[in-house]
């Protein structure tokens, strides 16, 4: 960026869904209910551009929570977030009506091969001129396996494996065309440089695949790479892989720990912890005076069900409550064969509690409820201070969590984003075309990933 001082990134936080990523929105008396149309994500879309955010990207689940209780019927009597849409597609309508925002969008490593992600992703960083993410996952739970003819979930360690190898292959396909390989001269009949269109020939543990991509790269490179891992092995992977990294602190003080231990891992990968964005997930509620935006709060507060908390947990910690007595403490056993290492590991933190119950996952997570923080509450002025203390020392931007659609969107960037510009803190006009450009991240050269991977090789 050609700035003097250090800008914040500001991302926002989507779901194809029936509700942002809390369930009560749905509900709330504001939300609009034509998710199912192309015209409600392209209205945020451009809300998001206006605001000049960096970038809109989707997080996904390939399945409905239908954990607790083994059944899908609790989710889609009380919407938890039933309805789950191709988050590839509804991206695709969102940049037809926008020209700058960065779009992202989540596939998981674990049930789609790499060579149809790597084009996929590909294919929409072409077609919209350099402004997509790819948000790397795991996925969750037994559920998604089924409805990919699996018996189970892959283990948490042997998922990253599995990603790590998926991400090499994805890379090297990336790797396929140089800049410079298209000649397209008609009156010789040359179309491309077959020495600058490169195979892969990969065989390795998890994956075979041939190659070229036949896809040749785009106006930033290729996509930019998002992921949130947070337990040890997550965070691992992250250091080696990500370029947006997508965290959760639980409060200012977690956070600036698990900001200092993500740049290391960076920086354990041999990579440039300048050149990584950590973002932190931040609900807001904003009102022209603090008794205003507590009144709002209460509102959204109303709007949850205790069905969305045991749900959600259900599905992340792919353990059956339903079947279990409420206060009766999980086995180290059992707490280990979780899916999601990270939310198990706060709960303990919050509760101080070893082996925590049914009763504690609910009360300490937060899941599903506006407790699930950080929150910032208050007056554009307010909030912007808390943004800018947290910006100094725990990370570089925030993935904003609307807390109903579209009008919460609308209220952050005509009231907060105003508030960021005045102080230096955030762009008031983009300064590129491309999300790399956005974010300040180097455009990769053509086949520097490949000689990196030599290098640590030999």
């Amino acid at each position: 960026m050609n700035t003097s001082k250090r800008q914040m990134a500001l991302v926002a936080f989507l779901q194809a869904q029936n509700c942002t990523n809390y369930v009560g929105s749905w509900r709330h008396p504001s939300s609009m209910s034509d998710f199912t149309t192309p015209e409600y994500f392209q209205r945020i879309a451009r809300t998001l551009e206006e605001g000049k955010f960096d970038m809109a990207f989707f997080d996904d689940r390939l399945a409905m929570p239908d954990i607790y209780g083994d059944s899908h019927r609790e989710t889609v009597a009380n919407g938890v977030r039933c309805v789950k849409m191709d988050p590839a597609t509804i991206l695709m309508a969102m940049a037809g009506a926008t020209s700058r925002l960065g779009l992202g969008a989540t596939y998981s490593t674990t049930y789609y091969e790499p060579f149809h992600v790597a084009r996929l992703f590909a294919t929409l960083d072409l077609m919209t001129k350099g402004r997509v993410a790819w948000n790397v996952v795991t996925s969750l739970n037994d559920s998604e396996a089924a409805n990919f003819g699996r018996d189970e979930h892959l283990e948490h360690d042997l998922r990253y494996d599995r990603a790590d190898e998926f991400m090499e292959v994805v890379m090297g396909h990336w790797d396929s065309w140089e800049d410079d390989a298209m000649v397209l001269d008609k009156a010789s009949g040359r179309f491309a440089d077959p020495d600058k269109v490169h195979r892969l020939d990969h065989r390795g543990t998890f994956f075979r695949s041939k190659g070229p991509l036949p896809v040749p790269r785009s106006q930033q490179g290729h996509p930019v790479i998002l992921q949130a891992g947070q337990s040890g092995r997550g965070m691992r992977f992250a250091g080696r892989w990500a370029e947006l990294v997508f965290a959760a602190y639980p409060n200012f003080e977690a956070g600036r720990k698990q900001y200092a231990a993500l740049k290391n891992a960076v920086a354990e990968a041999g990579r440039d912890p300048d050149e990584v964005k950590i973002a932190p997930a931040l609900k807001f509620v904003v009102g022209e005076s603090e008794a205003q935006a507590q009144d709002r709060l209460a509102t959204i507060a109303a709007t949850a069900r205790p069905i969305d908390s045991l749900a959600l947990l259900c599905e992340v910690l792919n353990v059956d409550f339903a079947q279990r007595p409420y206060e009766l403490p999980f086995t180290d056993e059992e707490l280990a064969a979780t899916s999601w290492h990270g939310l198990r590991d706060r709960v303990i933190a919050a509760s101080g509690k070893k082996n925590p119950s049914v009763k504690d996952f609910v009360e300490f997570s937060g899941r599903g409820t506006v407790k699930e923080g950080p929150n910032f509450v208050g007056t554009p002025t307010q909030i912007a201070d808390q943004m800018e203390a947290w910006f100094g020392a725990a990370c570089d931007g925030f993935v904003i969590q609307a807390l109903y659609t579209p009008g919460g969107y609308e209220d952050f960037v005509r009231m907060v984003v105003p508030e960021l510009q005045r102080r230096g803190l955030f762009r008031k006009e983009y300064e590129g075309r491309t999300l790399r450009q956005h974010l300040g991240l180097e455009r990769p050269q053509p086949r520097a990933w490949r000689r990196t991977e030599l290098r640590e090789a030999a």
